[in-house]
């Protein structure tokens, strides 16, 4: 497979320990120049099948025999082989999402290790429930639980956090001793293998961690959510996949925890700290091109502040600089791929048939270089739309906002919860009654108050609605990958 005189690079399976090609290929773009930079191994029906199939095999090796500390020592090693080939993972992660080099050399991968030192640690300290129960002739029990892995974990991963979401879920089910198959998106498929040689290095045992790659329908995606020998699933992704999904286990009852879409709301009052909330509420809109299931949609303002809110921002959008992911001074990427830039072109031209003021932006940016065979949009924010319009309801997933005014406090949490997602919100005020209050009644999984993206990875996470189900995080995380066992002995 040559490319000119390039040979192209190739994205294998990793099943059972080996490296493995399929019978199909396809190519890994991008998106900041459209380019391919390498041909990905596709797994069959019978590729998953191995694959899980040596997950199983793993539980019954000494991976199922070692305990607690030796797991967690393990998972350490892992986090530090991650850090011991940093700029790899960077440039992988920068190559498959075209995310600024910076982003991902701050966020991405320095996550990707705490997540396995974090679930390493919560495992050691995690307790179990006991109680001595009084029996009806007088005598007693003692009831105590243990934690047993479920067995077989398919984990689903999505493009715009590729690695920082598939530790996020790999890490907890390894602590609690289960083994995985993962399949990343088609989109971003480099740093889940990259992730098997690391793992291969720290000493965990084959089939233990086990990748194949392809698409959903008819590919990798529905073989592993299908299969009997899959104990449990949990995915990051759209809403209507993650239904597809469900659809799918139904019939086996199997475990699930989805984290789904998002149309965040943002309450900014008239006092705020103003600066703090506008860079807060830029970063909110536009980090990661706005593809990130967190990022904010929708911008409610106290109508005392808002033209001034709606300059302020306009201003912080295009001081933004769009370019190559590879400079360090670039701030927004490209979309990850020639389709969803169409999708979220399709909103902005929605927006206009809608009603909507454009403040800034609206369209697609010009380089007269190779950037422009990549997948860039402008940094856009609207205003003007009824709260009814489809821009207001639909998730767009991109670098865009539509600014609304408010005038009481009711009415802002009534707009902010007019949605049929639920997953994130965040609050701008200085009243710290206010910010509890508000707070409070916001119908999500995650609110911040005055920040925003700032997570603590013990505290649950999750969502409501169609945005997901389940919480992941700390010992919610544990207790997922956890089947618990109650044991009751009379005394």
């Amino acid at each position: 497979m040559r490319r000119g005189s390039r040979q192209l690079k190739s994205i294998l399976n990793y099943i059972d320990g080996q490296f493995v090609r399929g019978k199909r290929e396809f190519a890994d773009l991008n998106p900041a120049d459209g380019s391919v930079i390498a041909q990905v191994a596709e797994a069959d029906q019978g590729l998953v099948d191995d694959a899980v199939r040596a997950a199983r095999k793993a539980l019954r090796g000494e991976w199922g025999r070692w305990g607690i500390r030796e797991r967690a020592t393990r998972l350490h090693k892992v986090a530090d082989a991650i850090e011991t080939r940093f700029d790899c993972f960077v440039a992988a992660e920068v190559a498959d999402t075209g995310k600024p080099v910076e982003l991902a050399s701050k966020l991405d991968v320095p996550r990707a290790a705490a997540n396995f030192r974090v679930f390493a640690d919560v495992i050691k300290t995690a307790g179990m429930e006991s109680f001595q129960t009084e029996t009806p002739d007088g005598k007693n029990a003692l009831n105590y639980a243990v934690r047993k892995p479920l067995g077989v974990i398919g984990i689903i991963t999505p493009w715009n956090l590729p690695l920082l979401l598939l530790t996020w879920k790999v890490a907890p089910a390894l602590a609690c001793g289960n083994t995985v198959v993962v399949k990343p998106s088609e989109e971003t498929p480099a740093t889940a293998t990259l992730l098997a040689e690391v793992m291969k290095e720290a000493g965990i045992p084959d089939g233990v961690y086990n990748v194949v790659h392809g698409f959903g329908p008819n590919s990798a995606g529905e073989f592993l959510t299908q299969h009997p020998d899959v104990n449990a699933v949990t995915f990051t992704g759209e809403s209507q996949t993650g239904a597809a999904i469900m659809k799918t286990v139904a019939a086996s009852v199997k475990p699930v925890s989805f984290e789904l879409g998002g149309k965040n709301a943002a309450l900014v009052f008239a006092d705020c700290d103003f600066e703090e909330a506008v860079n807060g509420i830029s970063e909110a809109v536009f980090l990661n091109t706005g593809q990130v299931c967190l990022c904010t949609e929708r911008v409610y303002v106290e109508r005392a502040i808002f033209e001034k809110f709606v300059g302020a921002l306009k201003r912080k959008a295009e001081s933004l600089r769009v370019g190559s992911p590879l400079e360090k001074t670039t701030d927004l990427g490209p979309l990850i791929s020639s389709q969803h830039r169409e999708k979220v072109l399709s909103y902005f031209r929605l927006a206009r048939e809608e009603g909507a003021e454009v403040v800034t932006g609206g369209g697609v940016p010009e380089f007269g270089n190779v950037l422009d065979k990549g997948f860039y949009v402008q940094p856009t924010i609207y205003t003007g739309l009824p709260e009814s319009a489809r821009c207001v309801k639909e998730e767009i997933f991109g670098p865009v906002c539509h600014v609304a005014p408010f005038d009481t406090e009711e009415e802002a949490v009534s707009m902010a919860n007019d949605t049929k997602y639920g997953l994130a919100a965040s609050i701008w005020t200085t009243n710290l009654k206010r910010g509890h209050r508000v707070a409070q009644q916001m119908n999500v999984g995650i609110t911040w108050v005055n920040c925003w993206f700032l997570r603590d990875l013990r505290t649950p996470f999750g969502g409501t609605g169609l945005s997901g189900i389940g919480r992941e995080g700390g010992m919610h995380s544990l207790n997922f990958y956890s089947e618990l066992n109650n044991i009751c002995i009379r005394l």
